[in-house]
């Protein structure tokens, strides 16, 4: 797979809790260089990113990050604040202790409430696929497709594990025509990310691609 396609399809990230302004200009700057899909900041970055990068890339943010138990209403003012500040895609959290006690309803509710919020912007939801089962990732898809979201997202990368393979077959399975996949989380290599895309997601979230290119001089 070409190194360009790869780049093209992922969300250039850096969410640590220490991230300076600096550090987040020069995640735009190689989001712009290697026309990556977007760069995914903290949302306090969002207002000063949109500034800094106008229309050369899109701005992602998130969401109830990354524990997701943040109450929908307060979801949904991150979500308007982030919109207002010029975030062009949104990466929620559902609410895990609610998928794990099977309130799916309500998990549903959450989520259109916030792609109420978006204003039609992008919307991605993460699940977190490493806290939930077999059976309950096949049940969220489902309450994501029907949301009408964008995105369904595997993980936030703080919790106890990333993406794997076995977790995007199961959304692939259950996800319709519509809902995308992203991919999220301990995609160290190039062979991870054509691996994953290959199974079916469009988007994968991962700063070590763009490192991975530079430090190989592949473009």
């Amino acid at each position: 797979m070409d190194i360009r396609d790869i780049l093209s399809k992922c969300d250039h990230t850096l969410l640590a809790v220490t991230s300076t302004w600096e550090e987040i200009k020069a995640v735009i700057d190689d989001g712009v260089k290697y026309h990556t899909a977007s760069v995914c900041i903290p949302p306090c970055f969002v207002k000063e990113a949109k500034e800094y990068a106008g229309d050369k890339i899109a701005i992602c943010t998130v969401i109830g990050f990354p524990n997701g138990y943040n109450s929908t209403a307060v979801k949904v003012y991150e979500t308007k604040d982030a919109v207002k500040n010029g975030a062009d895609e949104i990466d929620m959290v559902v609410n895990i202790g609610d998928v794990k006690a099977h309130n799916y309803e309500k998990v549903l509710a959450e989520i259109r409430s916030i792609r109420r919020a978006c204003r039609g912007k992008v919307l991605k939801v993460i699940v977190e696929t490493c806290l939930l089962t077999k059976e309950e990732k096949a049940e969220i898809t489902k309450i994501v497709r029907r949301s009408r979201a964008d995105f369904i997202k595997t993980s936030t990368g703080f919790s106890t594990a990333g993406a794997t393979k076995e977790d995007v077959k199961i959304f692939k399975r259950h996800a319709g025509k519509n809902l995308k996949i992203k991919a999220a989380g301990g995609i160290s290599s190039l062979k991870d990310a054509e691996d994953f895309i290959a199974l079916g997601a469009s988007r994968l979230g991962t700063s070590r691609i763009v490192k991975i290119v530079k430090e190989e001089n592949l473009l």
